[in-house]
């Protein structure tokens, strides 16, 4: 069955800028099932510019609760449901999601309750199913096998890489991660390592622009993985395409696609895509590279 994966938002980090890409979001249509991974702020956007009909919201993977990758999870399932979703949407997410998803309802109160009424729409209270995880399998249907390895994003601890196998294709996530070494194992022979990449060369001008100094400076050096660092995990876990994601920094006019494949060319000679808003890489790419 052919599949596909989305990078709907590529940049690393909650900031947005004018005419720059989104924050961390991504969509993967495989063995039939429309997944999402993380909801940064744009994931809806994003989803229907990808051709997503948002009834058919299906499965949603939060890897950990930095805002980049779980500010719009409430406004996308809303929005899914006032587009005519109808069906369960099962939501797996590290401690915490429940108490994310309980908030939005909260703040949501008085219009889910009146369209409810007025429109006629099923109670999303009942439709969506949030399923907090740790290490290890988290789910077995239709199919689709999912499982999580807690990687080194300090000081967020709950912070998991995925992988997403059907029908003898596999995809990785490694989330929001420093170097972390027991990665290659849980990427071994992927057909896609989709990792986070930062850029040694635009740390301090990203710091500058910020504002925030040493201390985000201190943040970056010690939970991301340079680009360099990622090729190093392609190549150890020998998978057969690599796309870098989560870029940091992504939105800086002296920095292009060129500077991100010099850097991580140092270690990975393998198939590689840089990811930008809205880039497709299909399973049969991924494969034939």
């Amino acid at each position: 069955m052919s599949g596909r994966l989305v990078t709907l938002g590529s940049k690393g980090g909650p900031a947005i800028r004018p005419g720059g890409p989104w924050p961390t979001s991504s969509l993967l249509e495989l063995g039939g099932r429309v997944i999402v991974v993380d909801g940064g702020l744009g994931v809806t956007h994003g989803l229907t510019d990808a051709g997503v009909n948002l009834k058919a919201l299906d499965l949603v993977f939060i890897t950990h609760l930095h805002s980049d990758h779980v500010l719009e999870l409430g406004g996308l399932i809303h929005t899914a449901w006032t587009a005519g979703l109808a069906t369960p949407v099962q939501v797996f997410g590290p401690a915490g999601t429940q108490d994310y998803w309980d908030g939005f309802l909260r703040s949501m109160k008085f219009d889910i309750d009146i369209r409810i009424v007025d429109e006629g729409r099923p109670d999303i209270r009942e439709l969506v199913k949030v399923r907090e995880f740790s290490e290890g399998l988290l789910c077995e249907e239709e199919g689709l096998r999912v499982s999580a390895l807690r990687v080194d994003h300090p000081p967020v601890t709950n912070c998991f890489a995925l992988r997403f196998e059907h029908g003898g294709r596999s995809v990785v996530f490694s989330s929001d991660t420093a170097y972390f070494p027991p990665l290659a194992d849980f990427a071994r022979s992927a057909d896609i390592l989709v990792h986070e990449a930062m850029l040694e060369a635009g740390v301090d001008r990203l710091v500058a622009r910020t504002g925030n100094g040493t201390r985000l400076k201190e943040h970056l050096l010690a939970s991301h993985s340079f680009a360099q660092q990622a090729g190093r995990i392609a190549r150890q876990a020998g998978v057969r395409h690599l796309v870098l994601h989560h870029l940091i920094p992504a939105d800086d006019p002296a920095i292009g696609e060129a500077d991100w494949v010099e850097a991580v060319r140092e270690s990975w000679a393998g198939a590689l895509t840089i990811a930008r808003d809205g880039l497709v890489v299909e399973f049969a790419d991924a494969v034939a590279a």
